[in-house]
């Protein structure tokens, strides 16, 4: 099997997982809260994060790797994540730890190495978000993608406070009702958006 490339600095990726076999990787509702707890302690210090999706078995991030200016100090360890690619690993090695603790499980959880795409232009941005969104309503799991709780969609709706880059992502759709309009059509599956 070839190495995946490593995550590059300064550019836009979608990063998708699932669950090693197919199997699910969240089984309770607190597991996606446990894994977003994770993801914030992980990722935040490497990337910006604008778009998400948390399924029963896989899941989807639309990210940003940060600079090398503006990575952070790692909440973990205080030091710097090696790369921004292992700060994914650590992320993913994290969860299935706990979910093997408390399940009494053992062995691999997620599949790796984890998925990733670079995203090569706005267009395709663009339609990677209503794809990610989408992903419940097409795997049949809900009628209604804007209802499923674990996904950015609501968040970016919301005036709540968020660590997702909510202002970037709206004006990149030009305001909220052009977000919310964009959505309405289930995407086609562009080449490279695939689920893993």
């Amino acid at each position: 099997m070839v190495s995946p490339r490593p995550l590059a600095y300064g550019q836009y990726y979608h990063i998708y997982n699932r669950g090693n076999n197919r199997e699910d990787v969240f089984f309770e509702e607190r597991n996606y809260a446990h894994f977003l707890k994770l993801y914030a302690r992980h990722i935040e210090p490497v990337a910006d994060t604008y778009a998400y999706c948390m399924l029963k078995n896989h899941l989807h991030f639309l990210v940003r790797i940060k600079s090398e200016d503006e990575r952070t100090t790692s909440a973990t360890n205080g030091a710097r994540p090696r790369s921004p690619s292992q700060a994914f690993g650590n992320l993913f090695n994290a969860y299935a730890k706990a979910i093997n603790k408390a399940r009494n499980r053992t062995g691999s959880l997620f599949q790796n190495p984890f998925g990733r795409s670079l995203v090569p232009d706005n267009t395709y941005l663009v339609g990677l978000i209503i794809y990610i969104h989408w992903n419940p309503q097409k795997h049949g799991l809900i009628g209604d993608f804007r209802l499923w709780p674990d996904s950015s969609y609501r968040t970016l709706l919301s005036s709540r406070p968020t660590r997702l880059k909510r202002d970037d992502v709206l004006a990149w759709f030009g305001d909220r009702q052009m977000f919310q309009t964009a959505h309405i059509r289930e995407p086609e599956d562009p080449k490279g958006l695939g689920d893993p």
